[in-house]
This record gives C-alpha cells, structure tokens and sequence, in this order.
C-alpha cells in the first residue's frame, strides 16, 4: 500500500463486521488507523482478502525494509557483544533516544510525511506499523545467524525505528514495549500477493536477514 489503512477505511470493516470495533475508528477520517493491534489489522486484512478475492496481509519485517527505502539505511546499530543481549538492548535503547522524534504526537493526514525513494508516502512519520514478522531471538556464534527463540506472542513493528510489541497492545504507550523506546502509535500498511510473492519473499529475506 502506498500509504497506511486510514480510520474510515478500518471503520467500514467495523461496520461489516470484519474488524473489533474501536471507538475512535472514524474520529479523523483522513488520518492513519491508529490504536490497533496486530489482531485488529490482521482482521482488517482477512476482510479486504473475503471483499476482493485478492490476498491481503501485514508484510513481513523484510519487506517493509525493502519498501522503507532510504528511511532504513539507519536501523543498522554496530555489533556489540553477541553473548550479552543486555549490551544490543541498551545500544538499540540509546540510540533510539537520541534520535529526534516527530514533534507531533497524535496522527496527521496521510501525505504529512512526504514520500520516500520508492514513492510510498509516511515511512518516516509518526506512526509505527504492525508486521507479520515474529521476535526471533539470534546468535551469531561464527558469523552466521541462528535463530534460538521464536515468539509469535511479540511482533515486529517499524517506524521511526524497530520495535517488537506484544500482539493484542493497542496503545503503545501504556506498556506491552519489548524492547527499546514505546512507538507513539501503532498502525498498519498491508501488502498484496501475486503468484511470484514466495519466490520474492524468500529473495527478500535471504538479502535483509543477517548471515
């Protein structure tokens, strides 16, 4: 999608029955859909997939890199002790603090952000957005990434910088935060299958995961 699902566009879904009814879901119209959690906007995928006979879903963490653009070039943090996750989580916390944040907290109108390099508006905004993608616990004994815990309880959601939420948390500020510092808000942008996604997916995956 070029741009996040707005409040009535989810606010149809509600109406259908398709999607959890939420209380501010036609309250900006024109703004990003904010307040839901991973079950809410995997709802409103299913719906969009029984509506128009085409396969809606959240994209994975790879692929929203991918359509991140220039915006992801600074989620890279350096190397720090791979037997210590503590000293990655404090890199990761430090950083993200000190990175400026939108002076706005509450959603503006789609198009606020301005596009990025790939012409998808509001990568760079003030809405983080829910993934598909699991928390995956990695070491990297001898260079090579190797996954030791997988838990689909905790999904990735990206914006101003990664994050990894607890599935059901609307409101990122009221807790449910992984790690790092709480997003301001939690939104979604789907991803339409083709018959190539899986053989994309897996190029996809094999350039952005590590080793």
């Amino acid at each position: 999608m070029n741009r996040q699902v707005t409040a009535s566009e989810y606010a149809r879904c509600a109406d259908d029955g398709g999607c959890p009814k939420i209380s501010h879901a036609s309250a900006m119209a024109d703004r990003p859909m904010v307040g839901v959690s991973w079950w809410d906007a995997t709802a409103y995928a299913e719906w969009m997939t029984k509506k128009t006979g085409l396969v809606y879903r959240l994209p994975i963490d790879e692929e929203w890199v991918l359509a991140a653009g220039e915006k992801a070039r600074d989620e890279v943090h350096p190397l720090v002790d791979p037997v210590d996750p503590a000293q990655a989580w404090i890199t990761r916390y430090e950083a993200e603090a000190n990175k400026a944040r939108p002076d706005a907290l509450d959603p503006q109108p789609v198009g606020t952000f301005g596009c990025n390099d790939n012409g998808l508006q509001d990568f760079s905004g003030n809405v983080w957005e829910w993934t598909n993608s699991c928390f995956l616990r990695m070491t990297l004994p001898t260079g090579a990434a190797r996954v030791t815990n997988t838990n689909c309880g905790v999904r990735v959601v990206q914006g101003a910088h990664r994050n990894y939420m607890t599935d059901f948390i609307r409101d990122p500020r009221s807790g449910g935060c992984a790690a790092g510092v709480s997003p301001a808000n939690l939104g979604f942008r789907l991803v339409v299958e083709d018959k190539n996604w899986q053989a994309l997916q897996r190029t996809i995956v094999a350039t952005f995961r590590p080793g």
